[in-house]
């Protein structure tokens, strides 16, 4: 494990398990609150694997969510997929957050990673993953290379699990959103945001699960724990998040990403969704900023 820390913000890395994030916490009054869910060491049996699910965040790539017919064709030939998580039918996150990332660097406020995946058949790609604290926040650069040899869809994204603390409020301007129709996570109908997920004004979390992706998103959002006093301020060169509220559970999604859920397969294909078509040697950049903000002292 690596530990980066700032004036105020530390954050835990564990390149082995999908470069996540097992912890990221302020201690801006003495006291260390987590600004992401910890990963509780007691939930990972001994000698087993870490479940990146059970982290504070992983990253997406080369695409995020689910894709169906575990495929999809591309210039004529079909990209086939493998399902790659117990329990589910669709292929689903991309690669990157099931591998052991290496370290490039490691200084006290910042960890580089890198990540190289080969195949014959599907993504071929050169991924890294830049952690770096300042004073008052996390900056998460995630770049992919294509290096495969025929021009590929790629996309990009973050999974954080954020602790509701209370009852948490969100504002996240997004005018639509597209629903599944409750039996399965795939998108199947684009809608105008409903009330009770209309986030262009702060408000609180819904106790309904929700598993649904917001295009048309400005790229900023802010999440507020009344309880704690305390706020944080995401900024991410994307437009698109996909928010996932567990009922009953102490936890819920956030997830910034450039492409909507199964977006190779909605109606005009990858790049009318989000994606970005990337020729051999072609890079896609994103840029994500967790900062904090203390309601106490504003």
């Amino acid at each position: 494990m690596l530990e980066i820390k700032s004036a105020a913000l530390s954050a835990r890395i564990l390149p082995e398990a999908g470069g996540g994030l097992a912890g990221f916490d302020w201690h801006g009054r003495g006291e260390s609150i987590p600004l992401m869910r910890r990963d509780e060491p007691s939930s990972n049996s001994p000698g087993q694997p870490i479940d990146p699910n059970r982290l504070a965040c992983y990253p997406l790539v080369p695409w995020s969510n689910r894709i169906d017919e575990c495929g999809f064709e591309v210039d004529g030939r079909w990209i086939a997929l493998t399902p790659n998580r117990e329990g589910e039918r669709w292929p689903i996150h991309g690669s990157g957050w099931q591998r052991a990332w290496q370290v490039q660097l490691h200084t006290a406020s910042e960890v580089l990673l890198s990540l190289c995946e080969s195949s014959a058949t599907a993504y071929s790609y050169l991924a890294t993953l830049h952690y770096a604290l300042h004073d008052d926040a996390l900056q998460v650069d995630l770049t992919v290379t294509n290096k495969g040899l025929a021009t590929m869809p790629f996309g990009l994204g973050l999974h954080p699990f954020f602790p509701r603390h209370g009852d948490v409020r969100l504002l996240a301007p997004a005018p639509q959103v597209w629903v599944n129709d409750g039996q399965s996570p795939l998108p199947v109908d684009c809608i105008a945001v409903p009330t009770s997920w209309d986030f262009r004004n702060e408000r609180v979390l819904p106790g309904e699960g929700l598993d649904h992706a917001f295009p048309n998103w400005t790229g900023d959002a802010a999440i507020h724990w009344p309880a704690l006093g305390l706020g944080m301020r995401i900024n991410a060169n994307v437009d698109t998040f996909v928010l996932y509220t567990p009922a009953g559970d102490d936890f819920f999604c956030f997830e910034p990403v450039d492409h909507l859920i199964n977006a190779v397969h909605l109606p005009g294909g990858a790049v009318a969704n989000g994606m970005t078509m990337l020729p051999p040697q072609a890079t896609l950049k994103r840029r994500f900023v967790f900062s904090v903000l203390d309601m106490l002292q504003a």
